[in-house]
């Protein structure tokens, strides 16, 4: 039985993290490759089936095909979510064939001996315009402030309102309809995890930092708007102004000390 704090946020063991971890070394190795694959003439096809050979072949499944009602026809559709330009998340692989001058969101998740694993990473492929791939190191930077600012009885607006203003001084906008997450058994669990702070939204709920709590942390900033929309695939979110959109994600424990990253790779 899981150990919960007082907000019903369930912790995990050390061992549990270990096995988490386990988890995040697979999905670092899936999107290792996708940087290797991610050149142009590659379709987002080629490069899902590669990451679901790849879980498949470590004895993994992935979290992402089906979800959320895991009925045919009404689930995700892919493996993997493989985003692209303007796409922000839950973007479907297919025969789209990858351009110079693209950046490509790739969100992998799996479930290794009973624990998920969740991640996302953009690559820049080829000639980049240099203000697409400024958002793109300032929106991995934004992940970076969360985890160096990550630590035990610390308010999670502490945190995110550090990321908040970074993103939005720097000229950039930050996706509010989709936010992190806590992890474990279940690929989603609470809490609820904005990069932002607004107590009037509905995602936004206060959380103190525990050890033993384990969350995805996923920072989506964009080059113009942050208002997004659903393509009529009923699953690709894009920007409503159509410009670029970069989203990095880890996998973190809270320790005694700070934060212990489950997702890079060691």
């Amino acid at each position: 039985m899981h150990r919960r704090d007082k907000g019903g946020i369930k912790l995990k063991s050390p061992d549990e993290v270990e096995r988490m971890r386990a988890s995040g070394r697979l999905v670092r190795k899936v999107l290792n490759l996708m940087h290797e694959m991610c050149k142009p003439g590659v379709t987002t096809l080629e490069m899902d089936e590669a990451a679901y050979e790849t879980y498949t072949a470590a004895g993994a499944t992935g979290l992402f095909k089906g979800y959320p009602e895991y009925i045919e026809g009404k689930g995700f559709p892919a493996n993997t979510c493989i985003s692209v330009n303007e796409e922000v998340v839950h973007g479907i692989a297919g025969d789209r064939v990858i351009q110079d001058g693209d950046i490509v969101g790739v969100d992998c998740g799996v479930l290794l001996d009973g624990w998920c694993g969740d991640a996302a990473t953009t690559i820049l492929v080829g000639n980049v315009k240099p203000d697409v791939k400024k958002l793109c190191e300032a929106t991995q930077h934004v992940l970076n402030i969360a985890i160096e600012n990550i630590k035990p009885g610390r308010k999670w607006s502490q945190v995110a309102r550090l990321m908040q203003n970074y993103a939005e001084r720097s000229g950039y906008g930050v996706v509010r309809d989709f936010v992190g997450h806590g992890v474990g058994t279940q690929l989603h669990e609470d809490p609820k995890v904005p990069n932002y702070v607004d107590k009037r939204d509905s995602n936004w709920k206060e959380f103190t930092l525990r050890p033993g709590m384990v969350i995805a942390v996923e920072p989506m900033c964009t080059l113009g708007t942050a208002q997004t929309e659903v393509l009529a695939d009923n699953w690709t979110v894009v920007t409503l102004d159509r410009k670029a959109s970069a989203h990095y994600e880890h996998t973190i424990a809270v320790t005694e000390d700070g934060a212990d990253v489950l997702t890079d790779g060691r």
